[in-house]
């Protein structure tokens, strides 16, 4: 554990620097338990049976963590100063962060995560968030640092770890409400909006799951009506999830996130809000809606119709097709009564409504 593999952090550079040319924001996982418990604690170079550095006894490790690792039986967790303060296996974890920060440090475009889908002890990702905002402070540049929570409801104390802490945290990562669907994701996402409101952060999600055959994303369209949904309720990031637990960068994907440019052409993601009280003859699950200054947006997860409550004036309603990132028919409306809009078809679509 003494030695670096030079290609690692080569290949770490040219990531950093062709996503910086493509003007792509990276968020780095520093840790994730997964690599630490069961089939990939085996190989892992951290386990004694693999370096010359340290043995069993040393170190505490066990050969073997069989259980799901949300059980927090891997000691690697817990080695930071403020916890169990094991110094062997700490010095190795902060020289690999100090080595990831020569790298990530001189670029601008990275935001920082501590664990991927956590349940361990606060005090872990409190202690790396505090290493990497000492570095950046250190090197003369402003960081972005969070915790990513495993608990699929938002409400939960763990949450609350990040939630209730700007000091510590930049912004919230709730990638695990995407393991709910419709209504509930939606009133989530809002639920989090309006409890982060008297100090208002980005909220980002890294993993919307949904793909046909996922184990936990269910379908294809779950994975694009979740992303629709994120855009709507205003949270900074909606990133599709790697296959097969979400769609990747695939042809749905891209459709997509070419029906999202469309409607942001016609009104800005920070110049609307979530306003479901203007939708009218609305069943479960059948739209969304966000407005702003300059329109309005209805998203349509699978066709149905819906009255939106407007002032009286002129309109022109867009339809922009989330199947195939195309624009759809126009139309015009006015204001009295409230404006009826009925999707061109079913499956994904979205609705401009500008005076």
């Amino acid at each position: 554990l003494e030695r670096w593999n030079p290609e690692y952090w080569a290949r770490f550079e040219r990531f950093l620097r062709w996503t910086a040319e493509r003007d792509i924001i990276v968020q780095i996982e520093v840790w994730d338990r997964f690599d630490y418990s069961r089939d990939n604690w085996k190989p892992h170079p951290y386990n004694p049976a693999n370096n010359v550095n340290y043995t069993f006894e040393a170190s505490g490790f066990a050969p073997e963590y069989p259980d799901h690792p949300g059980r927090n039986r891997q000691p690697f967790f817990f080695a930071t100063p403020e916890q169990q303060n094991n110094a062997l296996v700490y010095k190795y974890q902060r020289a690999f962060v100090e080595k990831m920060l020569s790298y990530s440090l001189k670029y601008g475009h990275v935001l920082y995560c501590m664990d991927n889908e956590t349940s361990g002890e606060a005090a872990w990702g409190r202690h790396w968030a505090g290493v990497i905002r000492a570095a950046a402070k250190k090197a003369g540049v402003t960081v972005a640092v969070t915790e990513m929570w495993d608990a699929w409801d938002l409400k939960a104390e763990q949450h609350r770890r990040t939630f209730d802490h700007p000091e510590i945290y930049d912004f919230v990562d709730i990638s695990q409400n995407n393991h709910n669907d419709g209504d509930q994701h939606w009133g989530n996402a809002l639920w989090v909006r309006e409890y982060l409101a008297a100090r208002p952060r980005p909220m980002n999600t890294v993993k919307t799951y949904g793909a046909d055959g996922s184990r936990y994303g269910k379908t294809d369209d779950h994975g694009l009506s979740r992303v629709f949904r994120h855009v709507l309720a205003g949270l900074a990031s909606a990133r599709f999830h790697r296959p097969e637990s979400g769609l990747g960068l695939n042809a749905k994907s891209e459709a997509a996130i070419r029906a999202v440019r469309k409607m942001e052409t016609l009104v800005r993601a920070w110049e609307r809000s979530p306003r479901m009280e203007l939708l009218e003859e609305r069943e479960p699950d059948e739209a969304y809606a966000a407005a702003g200054e300059k329109g309005y947006v209805v998203y349509f997860p699978n066709g149905g119709a819906v009255r939106l409550k407007a002032p009286a004036g002129r309109y022109t309603v867009k339809w922009i097709d989330g199947g195939t990132g195309e624009w759809g028919p126009e139309a015009r409306a006015s204001g009295e009564g409230g404006i009826r809009l009925a999707a061109p078809g079913q499956g994904h679509w979205l609705a401009v409504v500008v005076r």
